[in-house]
Order: structure tokens, then C-alpha cells, then sequence
């Protein structure tokens, strides 16, 4: 690029979906970049810059596959830069693996049609992750350009940006936005006077350096005369230029000192980061949380235990969840009609990692006889792991115990019986031949038939789960039968009975990527039962201590041996834990309205809160040794909407009914929450709180390969209200309290006094045009009716953990992976009686290590490991291997080193993301 004093980039940002659904967007896409291509072919001097990611060229090349080699000839010519994302993502909505798999995937789809553009483009994401300048540094790209979420510090137009690692990448402020350039392009008769103008009021910005014009904007390719009209405009003391946009960076050289920014991008001074995105429209949040853990899973199980990659599946799954991150997608800020068709992929993703994984364990489940069962443990660490099933009742309920393999002994808890009578009909005779057709083989009703009494004017079917090996012949019982009712014409009684079946918990110990299996049997000696700890029975508030001087009940207690819970009048817990640290009021619900949209919540100006319950039951539903569960239900009369002014709640109002699990389990000191409800009320934002024993000044969540601490405030100076709302993806601290996430979660710290969790905000519009918080339109205002949620039931999950050391010392980083992972619980297929023992995979030691992936290679199994703290982590991983290779995280080779016995030791430096290799992989010998 030749000295210029300003170079103009051509480019679109393509939404892929947003205001209107993929398909309609797509038609769009091949009419532009149909235009794009014949501008480009015509012009040799053209240069376009297609926004940073592949998947635009290829849902444009899926419609027009015969213009895969022109675009191929134009990447090569370095006149068409693509890539290096697969798509433009929400950086905080998803896990920090999948951004990974987003930029490998982007990658090689560019570098398959000639070259991925070495910049990391970001120019409409909703803020920037902690890590970015790390993943991007590890991935051979040094340079960066952004918009969103620079703070006032910076006062150029470019900076350092620094991971907690220390990488930094050059990083390009795009201080007006991705569209800076189309102001001066507005009248082409006057670009150079236009030119001159904006060169003028932005001159702080630039210094020496040529003016960077941004030369287009969503869903469109520039005028396909734009070169005619920079030509025109040029003239020697206007030196204009037309370039890519890493002809760009590495054509202007960098002078002087630049800011350094470390950390996260979150600042509102310069721009809308439209926090709102993180809370509404709940389910697309946790759909991905969902398909994010299924394929990770698959992915596990396939290491361990696999024959091949299954890389035709998991890519395509992959594939369909990184679409899914967009930031108009996962976001949830497009139509109704967007958001259905970001779920129906994040499930169709869901649904393709769940065949690999039960592929997979149906072959572990082969080696374990009818009779057992199987738990498995994807995550690198040994752990006691909860395993829910079936039993028949074929002994009495106090005889039986569970047993591994290996003899050990495992605490059981029986939960409830089913009846015994399944189907108790009459029938006349001539229509028994119906009731025959429900016999597919030897299944009815989705049991096996043991045996079949036939006597005058009564068939009896005994069913069970597995009937035995005794044949089973139907074309014998459809002639008894025939035989019968010709006999016997007139009534007839048909009674399909079954053993009864037993739902039971067994705490099974599993260890690092490993599987146990285990049986339930009665015992030849019956053990006396033991005795059930806590209060048992449903208290309700208006029978406690109050104004009628009722006698006082005890409250409601459950206790594991390491915490113990109560609930209080108003329905919320006192978390009490070992080391004497307790904390009150966990669970306090507080709902108020909500007159913003999609993007941005938004306060009605006289708001009123609603926090106090009009009626609470309770009940203790679960007693122990595996499990201890107390159900909660309170009654709030909700507002159904904003009044007919937008800043007053209305006041008609429903009763919102919400069920609040606590739960305890064997050997762990957390408390778990679930709270559940079905949505009925329009424009408004509910959030569980908890209160802090002493005031904070910030808080620390875990994101995306790195815990980030944020104060209580936020910075502003843009048209968009800071409001100190942040998202968390794994764990939210503040102070002692701790509080482990399934998925992608908004939080607040309030006042330094109490942390509140959003579990809903209902909104009714994309945008709004006149909003309490922000300045100017996000979007046009398009209603999305589906944004209210109405009629869903809304379910969240906590886990509280409690340390006065904060987030280290309750080891949040290994306790939320937990939290997340239950364990996977297989009924035996085989034909042995016998228990197997089974190998197990890798292991991973080390404290505040984090494993964000184990999974299958044509080279080995590759697992990604990340250092969650501020100083060295020594880390050591364990498993059937005898060669370690280090990797980037393209999967790019950086060196080999021989393993001693399976056993690898490492040393990660704070914060450090490494991806490994193990090579030579051999279950057999492990």
C-alpha cells in the first residue's frame, strides 16, 4: 500500500440473522456478493474485507457453487480477504472452548478457499472477553480491530490490548464504529471535501497516520463505482488508497507509545455494549450451555473409550453451535422467528452429540450385565458421583444394597415405588386380537413379557424389566388366545401387572474419565434401616410465630454432616457451613418492571418492587444418606404488565407461584437451588439475591479461560446508562459467597451488599426508540412477543458455596465443572453375570487447572489446559500415552517430549492456556 492519507476499506457486516430469519438474509447475501464478485473481476484495483468470517462464503458458495474458483482466484490475489472466524460471535454467551473451535473452524474454511485474513476482526461484538488477546496470539494472529467496549483511556486509534497472561495484540480502535467511512461517502460529488472534514474534527485520533474509512455497513457491498468516485476525489495533496484491512495494519506503522488496556472490554464510554443481551430470552442461553456440554461429553467418552473421531458428526454439531454464537443470535435479539430457528439448531446440535456419546457407551454398557448398571465420569478428576434408577422390587426394600465390582458397599436411598398394575381393561372377546397387536415381539408397554396366564374370561400378563431367558413365543399365544375366546365368548378381563419399581439414588465413587459399574441386590442379612435426619412434614407461614401467638415449629433442617440448611419464615435459607461461616437469606426473590427491550433492561421511572411473599409452604421431600431435599413454594402477586404509561407497573396483578429446591448431597458442602416457575406476567425482570455478611467492592466470575474482577460500578460517558450488570459463565464471587452457574448468567453486585442472579427478564420488542437508558435505537422497534416468555416454565440452578477466602479456596474452578457434570447412568446390556471392572482415560492434577476439552485426533487424544490464577499452576496428567506434543491452537505442532509411564508434568505460567497432544495412546495398557 502506498503512502496515502486515507485508505478506504470496502466491506459489509453481515448479520446472518437478526430482524429477519438465515434464509431470508441469505437471499440477500448471494445477490450482493454476486454484485461483489462481478465489481471485483471488472477492477483490478478492487479490495473487499468480508467481515471477519467464513461462514458467509459459505452459505454464499452452498446456493452458487460454481463460483467457487472465482473466489478462490481473488483470495489468492490478496483482493478478498475472509475469515479468520467461522462467525461473529458473542464472546461472554458462550464457553471459552467454542471460541476456540470457532476460530479453527473459520481458519480452515478460509484457508481452504486460499487464505484466512491473519487480523482478528470483532466489529460488533457486544464487548470482548479477558483472554481474546491470548486465543488470538496462540492462534499466530498478533493484530486485532475492534469497536465496542474500549475504555475512555484510550485516546488514539490504536492500543495495546493485554491478556491476564501477559499476550498482547496491536489492537485497531474503530472509535466512529465498522461504518465511519459511509459519512464521507454520502455525496459522491463531494467525498474529497467530505474527506477533508472528517480528516479535521477526528485529527486527535489519527496523529501522522492516514484515515482509516470503514467503507460499508450491514447486509450491503459498496456502490460498485466506489473506486470511480475515490479516483475522482484524489488529487496530490489528497492521497486516497483502497485496501484490505491487514493491507491496512501492516502498512501504517505504528509510532509512539500506545495505551495498554489489560482485561476485558466491558467500558460504555465509547460506545452501546448493550448489556440487556445477557438476561433476556433465557432458553437460547441455556440451550447452548446445553449443547456446549453434550458434545464435550461426546467428545470425552470418544477419548476414552472410542474407536475413531466420529469427525463427520461432532464437526457438524460443532458447526451448527458456533452459527449459533452470533451476536445476533444467541443473543437473542432478532424476531420471534430468528430465535425459534437459533433453538431448533442448538437442539438439532444437542441431539447429534448425544448419538456419538450413547454410541459410545452403548459399548460400555454391553460389557455390563442386565442386572447392573453404569456410571460415567467425563470430567479428569476422581469424584462421587449421583446415579438415579430404576429398580425392581424382586426383595424386600430394606434388603437391598448396592455394590461395585470390586465388593464395595454403596450409600443407597430409595425415593418412591411405581404400582404394580399397569392396565386393568375389559374387553368382549372378539377384541382381544386388539389387545395382541400391542406385542411387538416380547415388549408391552416398554417392558418385557415374563409370562401370560390364560384361564376362561381372563388374560394376565406379568411384565418385568428383563424377563430372563425362557423363549417367549407370540404366534403360540395369538392361537391360545383364538382358541380361548371362541370357547369363552362375552366379557373378557385383560390385567398387565409388573413388579414394582423402585426410583433409588446410589452415591458411586468414579474415577478421572472413568466408568464403575455396579448392581443392587438383596443382601443374604437385613440391616436394620437407618435413621433418617431432618425434619419431615409441610409447614406453612401463617401457623409460625406472628401476630396470633401460635406455638413455635422448629424450622425446617437438613443436614449432610459437612453443611446444614434451614429455611426461615419468609422461605428463604441459612446456609450453615463447617467452619462455622453461615449465611442468611439465600434465595430472597425480588421482581420489578421492565420497560426496556431485547438489548438494554430499562427500569420504569416509578418502578415498584415486589420481594415479599404472600404465602410459604414447606416441605422437607428427601431425608438422606445420598440425598436431602427441602421444597419451598411462595406465592408473589406480580403486576401483569406495565400500565398504559410505560413508566408505572399496572395494577392488575396474578399470583406468580415459584418452587425453590434446596438440595444437599453426600459429601458436598454446597447448597443446591433450583427455582422454578411458569411465566405469566409481561414486562418484567426477576433475580434471586443473596446478601453478603459484610459490604464488597467487587465481585469475580469466571468466563471464558479466565476469572475477571469487575467493580461495582461501570464505566460510562456514551448515550447508554452503566449499569454494573456483568455476565458470568461458571462461578460468580463476592465475598465468602460463592455461586457455581450452568450456564451463561447475568449478575449484579447491589450496593456491595447483595449479589442478585437474573433468572428472567421479559421484554416485548427488538428495540425500543425512546428507552430509559440508552440514547439512541439499538435496532428498529420490531415487536418479538416471544422475548415475554409467556407460559414457559423458567427453571435456574445454583449451586452457594461458602468461604471467607473467596473463590480460590472454595475451589470454584474444579467445583463448578462439577456442578455442571452429572454423572451418566447406563442400564447394562450384556450377557455376563459378572461385574466388569473398566479403564479409565485421562487424568488431570493440579489446583485451579482447568480441562476445556479431552478428545480425539487422527494424532492423539488433544486436551486444552488453562492456569485460573494469578501465579504458576503445576499440573500433571496421567493416562495410556508415551509421547507428548504441545500445540497452538490451531493444532499447529510446537514441539515433542517422551512421557514417563503415562505421566507428564507440567508448569503453566498464570492464566496460561496450553493444548497438548498424547500420543500413542493405548487403553489396554493403562
Amino acid at each position: 500500500m502506498n503512502e496515502s492519507d486515507a485508505v478506504f476499506v470496502p466491506h459489509t457486516h453481515w448479520d446472518r440473522e437478526w430482524y429477519e430469519p438465515f434464509q431470508v438474509f441469505r437471499h440477500r447475501l448471494v445477490t450482493e456478493l454476486d454484485r461483489l464478485l462481478e465489481a471485483a473481476e471488472a477492477d483490478p484495483e478492487f479490495r473487499f474485507t468480508l467481515d471477519g468470517q467464513t461462514a458467509a462464503i459459505e452459505d454464499y458458495l452452498e446456493i452458487r457453487p460454481e463460483n467457487r474458483e472465482r473466489v478462490r482466484r481473488l483470495v489468492e490475489q490478496g483482493r478478498l480477504a475472509l475469515g479468520p472466524w467461522l462467525i461473529l460471535l458473542d464472546e461472554f454467551l458462550c464457553g471459552g472452548e467454542t471460541i476456540v473451535r470457532n476460530l479453527r473452524l473459520g481458519v480452515e474454511g478460509a484457508r481452504a478457499l486460499g487464505a484466512a485474513m491473519p487480523v482478528g476482526y470483532l466489529p460488533d461484538m457486544f464487548g470482548h472477553i479477558a483472554q481474546m488477546p491470548q486465543i488470538l496470539r496462540r492462534a499466530g494472529i498478533d493484530q486485532a480491530a475492534l469497536w465496542r467496549g474500549v475504555p475512555a483511556s484510550v485516546e488514539g486509534h490504536r492500543f495495546e490490548w493485554q491478556s491476564p497472561d501477559g499476550s498482547t495484540v496491536l489492537t485497531e480502535y474503530l472509535f466512529d464504529g465498522y461504518d465511519n467511512g459511509l459519512d464521507v461517502l454520502l455525496v459522491p460529488d463531494a467525498i474529497g471535501r467530505a474527506l477533508d472534514d472528517y480528516a479535521a474534527i477526528s485529527a486527535k485520533r489519527w496523529g501522522d497516520d492516514p484515515v482509516l474509512a470503514m467503507a460499508g455497513t450491514d447486509h450491503t457491498v459498496p456502490d460498485r463505482r466506489l473506486l470511480d468516485w475515490l479516483r475522482a476525489a484524489a488529487r496530490p495533496d489528497r492521497r486516497i488508497a483502497v485496501a484490505t484491512l491487514a493491507e491496512y495494519l501492516d502498512g501504517v506503522p505504528t509510532r509512539g507509545p500506545l495505551s495498554l488496556v489489560r482485561g476485558e472490554l466491558r467500558s460504555h464510554a465509547r460506545g452501546n455494549i448493550l448489556p440487556g443481551v445477557l438476561s433476556v430470552r433465557r432458553d437460547l442461553k441455556q440451550a447452548m450451555a446445553r449443547a456446549e456440554h453434550t458434545i464435550d461429553e461426546a467428545e470425552r467418552v470418544l477419548a476414552a473409550w472410542g474407536t475413531g473421531p466420529e469427525d463427520a458428526y461432532l464437526r457438524r454439531a460443532w458447526h451448527k453451535i458456533i452459527e449459533s454464537t452470533a451476536h445476533d443470535s444467541v443473543v437473542g435479539s432478532g424476531t420471534d422467528e430468528t430465535s425459534d430457528q437459533v433453538a431448533a439448531r442448538l437442539a438439532e446440535a444437542t441431539q447429534i452429540a448425544r448419538a456419538v456419546r450413547g454410541g459410545v457407551l452403548a459399548s460400555l454398557a454391553a460389557r455390563v450385565p442386565t442386572s447392573g448398571h453404569l456410571a460415567v465420569n467425563t470430567l479428569p478428576f476422581p469424584r462421587e458421583m449421583l446415579a438415579e434408577i430404576d429398580l425392581e422390587a424382586t426383595a424386600p426394600a430394606a434388603s437391598l444394597r448396592a455394590r461395585t465390582a470390586g465388593g464395595r458397599e454403596l450409600p443407597l436411598q430409595l425415593l418412591s415405588a411405581t404400582g404394580t398394575v399397569l392396565g386393568d381393561e375389559r374387553f368382549d372377546a372378539a377384541e382381544l386380537e386388539r389387545v395382541l397387536r400391542r406385542i411387538h415381539r416380547r415388549e408391552l408397554f416398554g417392558r418385557q413379557i415374563v409370562s401370560v396366564e390364560l384361564e376362561p374370561g381372563q388374560l394376565t400378563f406379568r411384565l418385568a424389566e428383563d424377563a430372563g431367558p425362557e423363549p417367549f413365543d407370540l404366534l403360540e399365544l395369538r392361537v391360545a388366545v383364538a382358541a380361548a375366546t371362541a370357547a369363552h365368548p362375552g366379557p373378557w378381563r385383560v390385567l398387565t401387572t409388573t413388579a414394582p419399581v423402585h426410583r433409588a439414588l446410589v452415591a458411586v465413587p468414579v474415577q478421572a474419565s472413568g466408568a464403575t459399574s455396579f448392581m443392587v441386590a438383596a443382601a443374604p442379612e437385613v440391616d436394620p434401616p437407618a435413621a433418617a435426619s431432618g425434619a419431615d412434614g409441610r409447614v406453612v407461614r401463617p401457623d409460625w410465630p406472628g401476630a396470633s401467638g401460635a406455638v413455635p415449629r422448629p424450622r425446617p433442617v437438613v443436614d449432610n454432616g459437612r453443611v446444614r440448611v434451614e429455611v426461615a419464615t419468609d422461605g428463604t435459607f441459612t446456609l450453615h457451613a463447617a467452619d462455622g461461616t453461615q449465611q442468611s437469606g439465600i434465595g430472597r426473590l425480588v421482581d420489578g418492571g421492565d420497560r426496556g427491550d431485547s438489548y438494554n433492561y430499562g427500569p420504569p421511572a416509578e418502578d415498584e418492587l415486589v420481594d415479599e411473599p404472600t404465602a410459604v409452604a414447606v416441605e422437607v421431600v428427601e431425608t438422606g444418606p445420598v440425598r436431602w431435599a427441602i421444597r419451598v413454594t411462595r406465592d408473589y402477586p406480580i403486576p401483569q404488565g406495565l400500565s398504559d404509561a410505560p413508566d408505572r407497573r399496572g395494577a392488575a396483578r396474578e399470583t406468580l407461584r415459584i418452587e425453590t429446591i434446596g438440595e444437599l448431597r453426600r459429601g458436598e458442602d454446597m447448597l443446591r437451588l433450583t427455582v422454578s416457575f411458569v411465566n405469566e406476567m409481561r414486562d418484567h425482570r426477576l433475580r434471586m439475591h443473596i446478601p453478603l455478611p459484610y459490604r464488597v467492592d467487587e465481585s469475580a466470575s469466571e468466563g471464558q479461560f479466565a476469572v475477571t474482577r469487575r467493580p461495582l460500578t461501570a464505566e460510562g460517558g456514551w448515550g447508554e446508562h452503566p449499569i454494573p450488570t456483568y455476565p458470568a459463565h461458571g462461578f460468580v464471587c463476592a465475598g465468602p459467597v460463592t455461586v457455581l452457574l450452568d450456564h451463561a448468567t447475568e449478575y449484579e453486585v447491589v450496593d456491595g451488599e447483595e449479589l442478585a442472579l437474573t433468572v428472567l427478564r421479559a421484554v416485548g420488542s427488538i428495540s425500543r426508540n425512546v428507552h430509559p437508558f440508552r440514547d439512541e435505537p439499538a435496532a428498529s422497534e420490531i415487536p418479538a412477543p416471544g422475548a415475554q416468555s409467556l407460559g414457559e416454565t423458567i427453571t435456574a440452578r445454583f449451586g452457594v458455596v461458602l468461604s471467607p477466602q473467596g473463590w480460590q479456596r472454595a475451589q470454584a474452578v474444579r467445583r463448578s465443572a462439577h456442578f455442571r457434570g452429572e454423572a451418566l447412568v447406563l442400564r447394562g446390556t450384556g450377557g455376563d453375570a459378572r461385574l466388569p471392572a473398566l479403564p479409565g482415560g485421562v487424568r488431570v492434577d493440579g489446583a485451579g487447572v482447568a480441562v476445556s476439552t479431552i478428545r480425539r485426533t487422527d494424532n492423539g487424544i488433544e486436551v486444552r489446559l488453562v492456569a485460573m490464577s494469578d501465579g504458576p499452576v503445576a499440573a500433571t496428567v496421567t493416562g495410556p500415552f508415551t509421547e507428548v506434543e504441545t500445540i497452538d491452537l490451531l493444532g499447529g505442532p510446537l514441539g515433542t517430549q517422551p512421557a514417563t509411564e503415562g505421566r507428564h508434568e507440567l508448569r503453566l505460567a498464570p492464566w496460561e492456556i496450553r493444548s497438548i497432544v498424547l500420543r500413542g495412546w493405548n487403553p489396554a495398557d493403562f
